[in-house]
């Protein structure tokens, strides 16, 4: 049993600017997901598969959301220590600034964590999109008699240069590290991974961010105010005078650092084996449970389409699309690649039949929508035509944004009638 030996604490990010429009009015870990869940989920669930039941979110930006999908969804038994708690950055007399890093976020709250009792840090990202067994991890850490643990992933040339990249010795203790790294210094920095590995071209072990400190040594790290960063300034200073260990992870592992990743991993769960599996019962994903009533679908041919709960659908076809809770598509509709997250309610139907609300929630009749993200609230009349493409130049509007040739409309926008992007 390791949930008395951990404490998780889940890094929401800063600002979010490669996720706007998406992050505009809310923070990174409160972004939806596989059309019902939210990025927060995932690291969340992974520590309560592996019997790791207290967490501090930490955030700054836009927290409203995040706060009452977290005090909404997760409530342990009155006679438990488990809890999942978010810390907003606040000001204090002795610190009148925000978070000025992953490090600084931790330091700043530190006073929290020590309250209770526990052995060993688990610090993880909030923003990743994954499937691991933290027990493993930290079975490997204790194991080893490791101050710091590290999951590393296998990556290739192309994608070395995005991570920090380290080298292990033969007992994966890890023995140097650079962060981001020139393409011109890679063939210094290949380290052993297995054959499958090797025969996909991923020679270099990178960063994933998911680390585990013991407790005091962390408690000690933070009493330094110079270094805000994990990535970039704790972990390299800590290798060199502590044992830290390199634990690697083979499976499924995305960075949702931008738009065009966000939008490929949620049209990835389409695919008939999806790389991240929703449907392995031991590696449940939980989120907020709605009481949704069940889809209602209409006419409409499916191709590769993941659907929600609660949604009243007469599309002529959906191909290769996520479609969120409460999603209403209208008659003879395409929709084609694309990720609609849905609604945060039903309008009535007295609503509807009294002819206020000009263009309803969803997207109207005869619409062709491609290569899209559609955010929640949307209101899409009737005969709209979006196109998405590398064709399209990057854009903004008041009511939707072209970024690498998707096109994301903005959460409660109305695109009206005829409308074409």
């Amino acid at each position: 049993m390791i949930n008395n030996k951990v404490l998780s604490i889940i890094l929401g990010g800063g600002q979010g600017s490669r996720l706007y429009p998406l992050t505009k009015d809310r923070s990174k870990p409160a972004v939806p997901i596989a059309g019902k869940y939210r990025l927060v989920d995932i690291p969340i669930s992974n520590c309560i598969n592996a019997d790791i039941k207290r967490m501090y979110v930490l955030t700054q930006f836009n927290s409203a959301s995040l706060n009452r999908h977290i005090k909404n969804t997760y409530h342990f038994s009155f006679f438990s220590s488990a809890f999942v708690d978010v810390l907003a950055a606040e000001q204090t007399p002795q610190n009148k600034t925000w978070f000025q890093g992953t490090a600084d976020a931790v330091r700043q709250s530190m006073h929290h964590f020590l309250r209770h009792d526990f052995e060993y840090f688990l610090i993880l990202s909030g923003d990743q999109l994954y499937q691991m067994d933290y027990e493993e991890m930290i079975n490997a850490h204790e194991e080893s008699g490791a101050e710091i643990s590290i999951a590393t992933i296998p990556v290739t040339a192309k994608e070395a240069t995005e991570f920090g990249i380290l080298k292990s010795d033969d007992s994966n203790v890890v023995t140097s590290f650079i962060e981001k790294p020139d393409a011109s210094l890679l063939p210094e920095w290949t380290s052993e991974v297995s054959s499958e590995m090797k025969n996909q071209g991923r020679n270099y072990l990178a960063s994933m961010g998911i680390y585990i400190f013991n407790r005091d040594l962390l408690t000690k790290l933070m009493e330094n105010p110079d270094t805000n960063d994990f990535g970039k300034e704790i972990i390299p200073g800590a290798i060199e005078t502590h044992k830290t260990l390199s634990y690697q992870y083979e499976g499924y592992w995305t960075d949702i650092g931008n738009i065009d990743s966000f939008f490929e991993a949620n049209i990835g769960l389409t695919d008939d084996i999806p790389k991240f599996d929703l449907y392995d019962k031991s590696k449940r994903i939980y989120t907020r449970a709605r009481m949704l009533p069940t889809t209602k679908l209409a006419g409409t041919m499916l191709e590769k389409a993941v659907i929600a709960e609660g949604c009243i659908i007469s599309a002529a076809k959906i191909e290769k699309s996520v479609i969120g809770i409460r999603s209403r598509i209208g008659d003879e509709s395409t929709i084609i690649n694309t990720y609609m997250m849905g609604c945060d309610f039903y309008e009535t139907l007295a609503d509807i039949e009294s002819n206020k609300i000009e263009i309803l929630l969803g997207i109207g009749q005869r619409c062709f929508i491609k290569n899209a993200i559609i955010d929640k609230n949307v209101r899409i009349g009737d005969d709209v035509r979006i196109n998405g493409g590398k064709h399209l130049e990057d854009v903004e509007t008041e009511t939707y944004m072209v970024k690498d040739g998707i096109v994301v409309i903005k959460k409660g926008a109305v695109i009206p009638k005829g409308f074409v992007i």
